[in-house]
């Protein structure tokens, strides 16, 4: 794929700043059979801004808000929440063909009683969270040099005033893939790219109001969830919800592939990633409720768009605890731990995205995890809201 000189300038930058990812998996065959490709090596890697903002405790109380409005408690009110039961599962993967390690071993966890959004949260709502409150993401917001340069190589030269305007990364689909190791062919920086303006400058929300909100980063979830009353759901209370009272299935419907009978949630039908075949209603982000439900009532728990939790990430979490015990109501590592971006603190994100695909990342199932910048908006990156049952009626 070509690319020109002034492109690959501006992008070997940004590669510092964004290192953009999926999960290839184990099943690379239809793809490299389909495109001639020879040398896709499963890889895991992520995608990262290192925009960072000292401690999340500060960034918040830079920009405290209200949580006692009347325009608040209305939207607490009208927004539908499942009511998730207290349980005891066996957390992790049973399936070795296609888990990751990062998802072993099995552990047993014990869940308290909690209210969970029905459905990711929507443009729609985090817009009348803005317009209550004025506030700005993260990739509304100028990069500030001075954190950034502490993130990246020693001397790394400080890029002109353009390259650290607001923006975010954006997938964007190509026809000509050489290989699935080079992210650059399917991500793009875009200036300007946000909630707002998904798709870059030009985009818009008009007739979006129901997708789900992207290019969050753990912050602006963090400020919406405490607006709003509730929090982000830890990586355990996420997977016990997806799971939606089966014991120990691959997906949140049951076994079935997700490439038969009806479609069951919103993922890459086709090759990845260049050629979407829409068997499933959408090629990009879909409007929230597109598909059944799960035994919890709630949708999406599968694709469309990752949804970030409370929980550090650590890649050998689960192999750090004691398998003899029943882990209660576990909040994950006490730091983070991901030797690829050792400067850069990642959070937990769930359930996959709208790119998902079995033959290059089948993390619609509800073991997978990955790795996500606390300080990254993406556009096919969300989130939802939980509630401790014991508060909901107060």
């Amino acid at each position: 794929m070509n690319h020109n000189k002034k492109y690959k300038v501006i992008f070997k930058i940004l590669f510092l700043i964004f290192f953009a990812c999926h999960s290839p998996e184990k099943n690379l065959d239809n793809y490299q059979k389909i495109n001639n490709v020879k040398d896709s090596n499963k890889t895991c890697c992520e995608n990262s801004r290192v925009k960072y903002l000292n401690e999340g405790i500060e960034y918040i109380s830079k920009n405290r808000l209200s949580l006692n409005s009347t325009k608040n408690i209305q939207l607490d009110n009208e927004m539908k929440m499942a009511y998730i039961p207290e349980g005891t599962f066996f957390m992790g993967s049973s399936d070795s063909f296609q888990a990751l390690s990062r998802e072993l071993p099995q552990h047993q966890v014990k869940v308290n009683a909690f209210y969970m959004d029905i459905h990711e949260v929507t443009n729609a709502q985090f817009s009348t969270f803005v317009e209550a409150t004025n506030y700005k993401t993260i990739a509304e917001q100028e990069i500030d040099w001075e954190i950034l340069k502490k993130q990246l190589p020693k001397n790394t030269p400080k890029p002109n005033d353009e390259i650290l305007q607001p923006g975010s990364m954006v997938f964007v689909e190509s026809s000509d893939i050489y290989n699935l190791i080079d992210i650059s062919q399917w991500w793009r920086w875009i200036k300007g790219a946000n909630w707002r303006q998904p798709e870059g400058p030009g985009s818009n929300l008009i007739g979006k109001d129901q997708d789900p909100v992207v290019h969050i980063c753990y912050f602006d979830a963090l400020a919406y969830a405490e607006w709003c009353g509730k929090r982000l759901p830890t990586e355990a209370e996420w997977e016990w919800a997806a799971r939606g009272g089966l014991k120990d299935k691959i997906y949140p419907w049951g076994n079935e592939s997700v490439d038969e009978g009806i479609p069951k949630c919103n993922y890459w039908t086709g090759i990845f990633p260049t050629k979407n075949t829409k068997k499933d209603g959408f090629k990009g982000v879909a409007p929230v409720m597109q598909y059944a439900p799960n035994g919890y009532g709630l949708y999406d728990m599968a694709g469309n768009v990752w949804e970030i939790c409370e929980d550090w990430y650590d890649e050998n979490y689960y192999s750090s605890l004691n398998l003899s015990e029943i882990q209660n109501n576990p909040k994950g590592p006490e730091k983070w731990n991901y030797p690829l971006e050792p400067m850069d603190p990642k959070r937990v994100i769930r359930g996959g995205s709208f790119l998902c695909n079995d033959s290059y990342c089948s993390s619609y199932r509800v073991s997978a995890r990955m790795p996500y910048s606390q300080q990254t908006g993406m556009s096919h990156t969300g989130f939802r809201c939980v509630k401790d049952a014991i508060k909901i009626n107060q």
